[in-house]
This record gives C-alpha cells, sequence and structure tokens, in this order.
C-alpha cells in the first residue's frame, strides 16, 4: 500500500498554492477590464498596451466565459480575476487555475495572437470548467482534467465557436492516447500525460452515452455535472470523489458515474472505442469524419452536441 502525505504536509502545501496565487492576484499589471456573464463578474488583468489585438481579447474572454456558463447553466463563480501574461509571439499559451481562497486564472497570451486564433482557442474554456467541479484531490486529477478536456469540445459545439465534425475528428484521433500501456494500474494510480488528461475524457464519453442510453436521452453528462456545481458551488469545496459522482448519479436517475469509476479506477479497463465510435454513426474519412445517421447510437450522438 502506498504512503498517504501527512494531512500538516498537505494542509502547507496548500496554503504555499494559495499564497502564490494571492502574490500573483496582487502584482496585477497596469490596465484592466471588468466584465458581467451570467451574473458573474470576470475581472481581467491585463496590459492592454502589450497586445496588438487588446479588444478582441476582451471578446474572447466574454466569449469563453458565456460557453462555459452556457454549459453550466450558469457561471461556475459569482467572481473571477482572470491574469492574461504577455508572451512572445502570438497564439494562446497555455494557463492555470486556483479557487483558494478566491478564484483565479492565469493565462500566457502571444503578444501578437490574431483574431483567428483567439476564435479558435480552447485553452480559456478549459481552464475555466475547472471552477465547475470540487477539489477532489490529486489523485483524481483525471477526473477534473478528464472533464476540462471532453467539456471544451462540447460546449463550444454548443456556442457554434467549433463544429461538431472537428470535436469527433479530434477524439478518433486522441481518445486512444488515454488507453491503458502495460503496467497501468487504472485511473486513480496512473498519472500519466494520456491517462489524466484523455483516459479522463474516455471516462466522460463512456459516461455522457451510458446516461443516454439509460435515460432514453432525457439526460447526460452535462446535467450530472450541472447538478454537482449547484450542490458544491465548484472548485473552492473539498470533496471525496465518491460524493462527487454519486451526487451526479443522483441528478440522472443512474448509477452510470460511480459504476464506471469501479470499472476503471484501480485496473487497466479497455474500452472497444472503435466499436463506440461505429455505433454512434462516426466514421473517418479524408477530410475528418462522416456521420451514420442510421447508427444504432446516432441519436445519442446528436443529443450529446445539442445544447439545451
Amino acid at each position: 500500500m502506498e504512503k498517504q502525505l501527512p494531512r500538516s504536509v498537505l494542509a502547507a502545501a496548500a496554503m504555499i498554492l494559495s499564497a502564490l496565487a494571492a502574490a500573483d492576484e496582487a502584482a496585477a499589471p497596469a490596465g484592466s477590464a471588468d466584465l458581467s456573464v451570467a451574473g458573474a463578474a470576470v475581472h481581467v488583468d491585463f496590459d492592454r498596451n502589450a497586445f496588438a489585438r487588446a479588444d478582441a481579447i476582451i471578446g474572447w474572454v466574454r466569449r469563453s466565459a458565456e460557453t462555459v456558463a452556457a454549459y453550466y447553466g450558469r457561471f461556475p463563480v459569482g467572481a473571477l480575476t482572470l491574469r492574461l501574461v504577455p508572451g512572445s509571439g502570438d497564439g494562446v499559451h497555455g494557463g492555470k487555475t486556483f479557487a483558494n481562497p478566491n478564484a483565479f486564472i492565469r493565462v500566457g497570451v502571444g503578444r501578437e495572437v490574431t483574431d483567428a486564433q483567439l476564435l479558435s482557442d480552447w485553452v480559456l474554456v478549459h481552464e475555466m470548467t475547472h471552477l465547475a467541479l470540487p477539489d477532489t484531490g490529486e489523485e483524481h486529477a483525471w477526473l477534473s482534467e478528464g472533464i476540462a478536456t471532453y467539456v471544451e469540445g462540447v460546449a463550444r459545439v454548443h456556442a457554434g465557436t467549433r463544429s461538431e465534425a472537428d470535436v469527433w475528428a479530434e477524439e478518433l484521433r486522441s481518445m486512444p492516447r488515454g488507453l491503458p500501456l502495460e503496467g497501468d494500474r487504472g485511473l486513480d494510480h496512473t498519472h500519466t500525460w494520456g491517462r489524466t488528461y484523455w483516459g479522463g475524457a474516455i471516462f466522460c464519453l463512456l459516461a455522457d452515452v451510458d446516461i443516454r442510453r439509460r435515460t432514453q436521452l432525457r439526460f447526460g453528462l452535462q446535467d450530472a455535472l450541472r447538478a454537482v456545481l449547484l450542490l458544491s458551488g465548484g472548485l473552492s469545496a473539498d470533496w471525496p470523489i465518491e460524493r462527487v459522482l454519486r451526487s451526479g448519479d443522483a441528478a440522472v436517475g443512474t448509477r452510470t458515474l460511480e459504476q464506471l469509476y469501479a470499472q476503471m479506477k484501480d485496473r487497466p479497463y479497455t474500452p472497444d472505442l472503435p466499436a463506440l465510435w461505429r455505433q454512434l454513426g462516426i466514421e473517418a474519412d479524408t477530410a475528418g469524419v462522416r456521420f451514420d445517421e442510421q447508427a444504432p447510437l446516432a441519436p445519442v450522438r446528436r443529443a450529446i452536441m445539442r445544447a439545451h
């Protein structure tokens, strides 16, 4: 059995992370913008003079926040500080999310970022999605990262900023990276990049499909995640993973999340992804993917990508 860190060490680590976030927050650059999105106050700290497309950046922040709010039925927190750190070149460079004591996201953005790059960006939606799930501990980072990876694509399809075909093509291409390799000990004990991000996303896809099948399309993973946010308040709460999954299952009237977790947490469960794609009516072709509307789970595929 693996040794666990003493609570005093964990508490000290949490205090250090909180102090780093607070220091970041205190060192705000000159210039800022305040947005109201779905009733939430989003304070954007950035130096307008550092970016070639400052107005487009504000539009990107608003669009990303609205995308997350639409998926969850509300923005995950009442107030957020977003720090944009200028970097060389273009593009969006990555981010980090904190929520203790206050919601704070730091994202690197290239000084020459283009409108097209901001429109196609996934990073900010991914980071904002982290705010909606309670902290379940590092052992279960696959759940937080898997949800953010999976939800980003679906939420952006709902918002009209990404095509359904593009999301499914990425999943066909990337989800195999999340399958267990030799020596795997399940999602809770195998902390590789592939298992954490795409293994967690596989869990989400399997859960979404199963919930929709069991409820005759009345509910999906989105409904379970909305309930978890409503009950917990999101990332500022510390919940055991079992409580998260039990709460999500109760909201949709199934045991899908708990049963899937039992199947995948301690052993290298390998789902037949090609068979699932065929059932959903997703076929790879030279242009990306094509859809078979007569496939047995085509209604499930359409329901996943339909906003509500």
